[in-house]
Order: structure tokens, then C-alpha cells, then sequence
């Protein structure tokens, strides 16, 4: 993992290319994108919201349940975790103590949105937001809050969707002088959207790629031409999971029996070289020395 901070070294993987974020919806998620690979990981609010507590990405989980779960994704994986901190769990007082616990948890980063309460997934319609100067006071006490200095701020603004595409220029550089490190751009509708917005916006961009929602699917190379460093993938190993999962469960409850899938399912020694099963054993063992393997 080296010396560096989650926070340099999230900032370190961008600056050499443009690079992919898929969302880790559990810990072994987290693993397997490290070892294919990829350079950073994202926890989605509304990963965790569904598939943790079987909720709607509607606001309802708390700082401290967040807090958690960043911090079982940042000990899987020695990658930076980039997380979700939704509207920042209140006002300015309460981003604080968010950025805080979220450092604590040892993520690399978060974002934070202008939506009110209750927030809304940023592709749904019926959204809502708080004035620039009420999102300027969270970034402002999100920057205070960090003792890392590169533990990066994100603010995200979903005024594309609300108030329309000058406002969501107009906010960004709003946040930006409030001291964001970096801006995410909510729900942009073409690609020629996202190019616009990079060409008015100076400064570090992040770009979210969601299925089934109200951006189109770019490619990287593309988005990474526009001047965006990082693109999300928030859901996109879950929904797959998912569906997966309940192909599986119907083809074991039609036919009563798994039989026919195995081709499609991580083996067991797959699972338990992720898991580095093997290591724990060996180290079990090392605390034992010769006397637990005799008695074997």
C-alpha cells in the first residue's frame, strides 16, 4: 500500500489517465476489482441502501452506518475507496463530523449533493435543492473538517435534472470557490452535455455512468477526451449480481436443482483464493507451530 494516504494515492491514479470506478457493493467486490485491476473502488449510497439494508436510495441510512461499511470496503482492499456521503448527513456542523468519521473509516474521499431532503436518486425525477449558499457552507466545512489534506472533496450538483444546464455550470464553479477539489455533474441528458460542461468548468471532473438512467453510456476514452478524470460505474457489478441471483433462484426453484449452473458460478477454490484462504490457514497454523498439525 506504501506511504501514501487513500487520498493521494485516488489523486495519484487520475493524473496519470482517466480511470474506471466501479462501485464495490460488498468486500469481496472491493477484492475482485483490485485484482482485475482496476485503480480505485466507489461505495454508492444507493448500492448499500439496497443491498445492505433492502431500502430505497432515498436518504434513510445514517452517518454511522455509512461510516461502517466504508470502512469493511477500505480494509478488503488496499485500493483508495471513494464514497457516496449524500447530502452530508445535515448541515455544514453535520458534514464535519462526516468527513471526520468517513477519514476514520480510511477512505480516500467522498462526494456531497445540493439535493434537500429526502434526497432522491439522482436519475428520478422530483428532486429538489438546497440554495448555493447552504451547499457552499457544507463544502466549506468539509474542506475545515480533513486532517489529510488530500482526502478529496466532491461536490456533486443535480441542477441539470432541477433548475437546468447553466445552473448546474453556475453551481459548480459556486462550489469550486468554496473549495471543492473536484466536480460531479448529475444526470447530463447527451454526450455533447458532458463535453459542454467540461469546456465551462476548470477543474477535475468526475462522470457517472448508471445504467437505465438519464446519461448516455460513454466510453471511457471519450469522457477521458472530454477532460473527465474518473468516471462511476455505481451499479453495475450489483445489477448484474442481482440478476444473476434471481436467474439462479427461478432455474433452482423450477427445476430443483443447481446442477445445470455450476458452468456459471465461482468455483470454491475461486472464492477461497479471493478470500486468500490458504494465508489464513498458514497462519493459523504459524501461531500453533508443529503441535495443531500433529494433531491433525
Amino acid at each position: 500500500m506504501g506511504t501514501q494516504s487513500p487520498g493521494a494515492r485516488l489523486r495519484a491514479a487520475w493524473s496519470e489517465r482517466p480511470i474506471m470506478i466501479p462501485g464495490a457493493f460488498n468486500a469481496l467486490t472491493a477484492r475482485l476489482a483490485e485484482r482485475l485491476g482496476f485503480k480505485a473502488v466507489y461505495l454508492s449510497g444507493g448500492a448499500l441502501s439496497a443491498g445492505w439494508a433492502g431500502l430505497p436510495d432515498i436518504g434513510l441510512l445514517s452517518l454511522t452506518e455509512f461510516a461502517e461499511q466504508a470502512a469493511v470496503l477500505a480494509r478488503a482492499t488496499s485500493l483508495p475507496v471513494l464514497c457516496d456521503a449524500d447530502t452530508g448527513f445535515g448541515e455544514a456542523i453535520n458534514v464535519e463530523r462526516t468527513v471526520r468519521l468517513y477519514e476514520a473509516a480510511g477512505v480516500a474521499g467522498l462526494h456531497l449533493e445540493d439535493q434537500i431532503l429526502p434526497k432522491r436518486c439522482g436519475h428520478l425525477s422530483g428532486k429538489g435543492l438546497v440554495d448555493v449558499a447552504t451547499m457552499s457552507s457544507k463544502i466549506r466545512a468539509a474542506v475545515a473538517a480533513r486532517r489529510d489534506p488530500d482526502f478529496v472533496i466532491i461536490a456533486r450538483t443535480d441542477a441539470r435534472s432541477v433548475e437546468g444546464f447553466d445552473a448546474a455550470v453556475d453551481r459548480a464553479n459556486a462550489y469550486l470557490n468554496a473549495g471543492a477539489d473536484m466536480i460531479f455533474p448529475e444526470a447530463l441528458e447527451t454526450a455533447e452535455e458532458f463535453a459542454r460542461f467540461a469546456e465551462h468548468i476548470k477543474a477535475p471532473l468526475i462522470a457517472n455512468m448508471t445504467e437505465f438512467g438519464k446519461s448516455p453510456l460513454l466510453p471511457l476514452d471519450q469522457l477521458g477526451a472530454m477532460g473527465y478524470r474518473a468516471v462511476l460505474y455505481p451499479l453495475t457489478a450489483f445489477r448484474a449480481a442481482m440478476r444473476a441471483a434471481e436467474l439462479t433462484l427461478t432455474t433452482l426453484q423450477s427445476l430443483g436443482t443447481q446442477a445445470g449452473l455450476l458452468d456459471q458460478m465461482q468455483t470454491r477454490a475461486q472464492l477461497y483464493d479471493l478470500l486468500g484462504y490458504t494465508d489464513w490457514e498458514r497462519k493459523d497454523l504459524s501461531y500453533f507451530g508443529e503441535s495443531k498439525s500433529s494433531e491433525a
